[in-house]
């Protein structure tokens, strides 16, 4: 079943009295549990593509579609909360709260959904534990490496079990060997949980642990198949769908 519908997503720019056309006529359907990679060099319109099918941006025409709801004619308020039930993301930058523990960091979407402390406290040292981060629950992000941001980064995203996973340029500031235990790690993360995950970057090695690869060249989309060198995760076993998206209990926040 389709969770994600791109329908005819067109975004251009005004700079100065140019038009540059960031994306043009873009249409996708991607499934539900599907790994999507999109690949693209630097200004290929990767970034616009994953910010407008995440709502953080609006298209200058056409619609994204998910779940049946068309983001595209949503407030901000309404998308801000769509967001928060619906969607998680993988930042290459991190962005952790600097003055927060991982434990804290981890959290906050399920603060933000009203979830009680002691439940959402809970919930976040266990998703650390498995992302294995169990000896720096206390730890703030300057105490730790870049992977070890990343894999707090990737449990920030999956605690709330949301339908979406973006990670954009998730491995950009790691070296080879952690590029790869993150990889493993959020694709691992991906298929335990059913959870849909639309990865973007520009690197060829990335793609492959990607079901299928979209490749972008100036806003437009020039291949879509399915990646027949898949690499897949160390023990990355799909769970059953009725397992999968299990709503964590939400209760008043305290």
């Amino acid at each position: 079943m389709n969770l994600i519908s791109v329908k005819d997503i067109r975004k251009v720019y005004r700079v100065d009295k140019e038009r540059v056309v960031a994306l043009n006529r873009i249409n996708l359907e991607i499934e539900q549990g599907e790994i999507c990679c999109i690949l693209g060099t630097s200004g290929s319109g990767k970034s616009t593509l994953l910010n407008i099918m995440a709502g953080l941006e609006k298209p200058t025409k056409g619609a994204v579609i998910i779940d049946g709801q068309n983001i595209s004619e949503m407030s901000e308020k309404q998308l801000a909360l769509f967001r928060q039930r619906n969607i998680g993301f993988i930042f290459q930058s991190y962005n952790l709260m600097p003055t927060m523990t991982a434990t804290e960091n981890v959290a906050l979407p399920l603060m933000f959904r009203g979830v009680g402390r002691k439940i959402r406290t809970k919930e976040a040292k266990k998703m650390l534990k498995r992302v294995n981060l169990g000896q720096r629950l206390s730890h703030k992000p300057t105490q730790m490496s870049g992977g070890q941001q990343q894999r707090v980064g990737i449990a920030r995203a999956f605690v709330a079990r949301p339908k979406i996973v973006f990670a954009d340029e998730p491995t950009g500031n790691l070296d080879s060997k952690t590029t790869t235990e993150v990889m493993e790690m959020i694709v691992r993360m991906s298929r335990k949980y059913g959870e849909t995950l639309i990865l973007v970057t520009h690197d060829q090695e990335i793609a492959q642990y990607a079901d299928r690869i979209i490749h972008l060249v100036d806003g437009n989309i020039v291949s879509d198949e399915p990646n027949h060198s898949l690499i897949p995760a160390e023990a990355s076993i799909p769970v059953a769908r009725a397992e999968a998206n299990v709503p964590i209990a939400e209760e008043s926040a305290q």
